[in-house]
């Protein structure tokens, strides 16, 4: 897939889909930057790549705080040299409609989901550029392109990522900076059962639900970060401004 040699930061690289990725692009030859706020976990990544041959650091930093995108950008420009692939992978859920939300949950899923895109673009952006280019991929989701019941944050946090990643591929394709968003659907991850507490649902039953697409399953987080590992190859040199969805076809009947 030719990622060997290149560096990725990782947003939300501890657990889930950021921590298959970060494992898989480091089996592929990446160093890697590992952002989260679990730092014992990110740690543990670090020692799996480290044990494996990999090359790998973790910086704690919240990514909806301008001043903590800046330093471990910081970081891992002068521990690992540069910054060739940003996976902007954190996320968070607030299960409730918009009368139910509260504003505090609001702003947290717009803060994460949304806002720390645009902070690590700004900051990692200008790098890509003086190395004469670079790919950027954006975790979205399906809900970014349909909606969903109980999930109106979510939901517009998400329609927000497709369309960022849009206009950020036609601004920066002349610099050679490719960038592209994933479109999960349900994935078993840490998440995903929060999301049935959140709810007041059995796991069993939600997951069950969840599984309700033609694959008859949910995702894996491993099945999502080889769509990463794609996108942040030369195998989609000519690949920018598109929404990938995979999502075992959950979306397949949506208009």
């Amino acid at each position: 897939m030719q990622v060997s040699g290149k560096t990725a930061l990782i947003t939300g690289g501890a657990g889930g889909i950021g921590r298959a990725t970060a494992l898989l692009l480091a089996r592929e030859g990446a160093a890697v930057s590992i952002v989260d706020l679990n730092e014992g976990a990110g740690q543990e990544v670090v020692r799996e790549i480290s044990g494996a041959g990999g090359r790998a650091i973790f910086a704690r930093a919240d990514v909806a705080c301008a001043g903590d995108c800046r330093r471990v950008v910081e970081r891992t420009v002068k521990e690992l040299g540069g910054i060739d692939v940003l996976f902007n992978n954190a996320g968070i859920i607030r299960r409730a409609s918009a009368v139910e939300i509260s504003e505090e949950d609001w702003d947290a899923v717009m803060a994460v989901n949304v806002k720390s895109i645009f902070f690590m673009c700004r900051e990692i952006i200008p790098i890509m550029v003086a190395a004469k280019g670079g790919s950027i991929i954006n975790t979205a989701s399906g809900w970014g392109l349909a909606g969903g019941a109980r999930a109106a944050a979510y939901c517009a946090s998400k329609g927000a990522v497709v369309l960022m990643t849009k206009a950020m591929a036609i601004d920066h394709g002349r610099q050679n900076i490719r960038v592209n968003c994933i479109c999960p659907g349900d994935t078993d991850t840490a998440m995903l059962r929060n999301e049935a507490r959140q709810l007041d649902e059995t796991e069993d039953r939600f997951l069950s639900e969840s599984a309700n697409r033609p694959l008859g399953r949910m995702g894996k987080p491993e099945e999502i970060a080889r769509a990463a590992l794609y996108l942040a190859s030369d195998a989609a040199s000519f690949v920018t401004g598109t929404a990938l969805v995979v999502d075992g076809g959950g979306l397949a009947g949506s208009g």
